[in-house]
């Protein structure tokens, strides 16, 4: 192991050590140490604090970032392939967006649950079968958030019950149609290209997703 923490055969200035070995290196040559952390704001659900963190060759820096969390999006599939999507205003963006259906997870709450809980209360549905397909950081450089990816099959409908205040359309749409949307530049929410790229891999194969039956009883 050489002084930096990757093993000593890896070639770091040509570049032709395998992937792996370099994504699964050490990384204490990479790490901050949190000196110092204090709360500057404090809203509903979000807050945002400001930390002093001693870097890796010694010296100090200020790190601000806003502390969230962590959702949950769902991908739900109707029994004739279309998924179910929602069009939502989106005030920090002046603009209406193409999502799959997500929420922030309630205290102490955990994935699935809310996963089920979001997806009722959005669109109507229940479903009868969840799978995790993966965790994504949409925001790594100013924010902690985590978003839970959940695939739900088996869709039985029912009446929605939205958030007061809580604004949306709910539709079906084709994989083909979404990804036309994505490409023309209709549909730019980034959790939802990533529910689209695990579609498409379950889909071709390329991987498997856990699937769990779950009484589609009301949330």
């Amino acid at each position: 192991m050489g002084a930096s923490g990757f093993p000593m055969d890896l070639d770091m200035t040509t570049h032709s050590a395998p992937a792996d070995a370099l994504v699964d290196a050490d990384d204490r040559h990479l790490r901050e140490e949190r000196i110092a952390s204090d709360e500057v704001y404090k809203g509903h659900f979000l807050s945002m604090r400001r930390d002093r963190v001693r870097l890796p060759d010694g010296r100090e820096a200020a790190r601000e970032y806003v502390v969230h969390p962590g959702a949950v999006m769902i991908v739900p599939i109707l029994p004739d392939g279309r998924l179910v999507v929602e069009r939502q205003y989106r005030y920090p963006v002046s603009r209406t967006m193409i999502e799959f259906p997500a929420g922030k997870l309630d205290p102490g709450e955990g994935g699935l649950v809310c996963a089920q809980r979001e997806l009722f209360e959005e669109t109507g549905y229940r479903a009868t079968r969840w799978a995790k397909a993966g965790v994504m950081h949409p925001v790594i450089g100013y924010a902690n958030e985590f978003i839970e990816v959940w695939f739900a099959d088996g869709l039985v409908a029912g009446e929605r019950q939205l958030d007061e205040g809580e604004f949306l359309d709910v539709f079906e749409a084709t994989q083909a149609q979404l990804e036309g949307w994505m490409r023309d530049g209709r549909l730019t929410d980034a959790k939802t290209i990533v529910g689209m790229m695990w579609l498409a891999q379950w889909r071709s194969g390329a991987c498997t997703l856990t699937w769990t039956e779950v009484p589609a009883s009301p949330v």
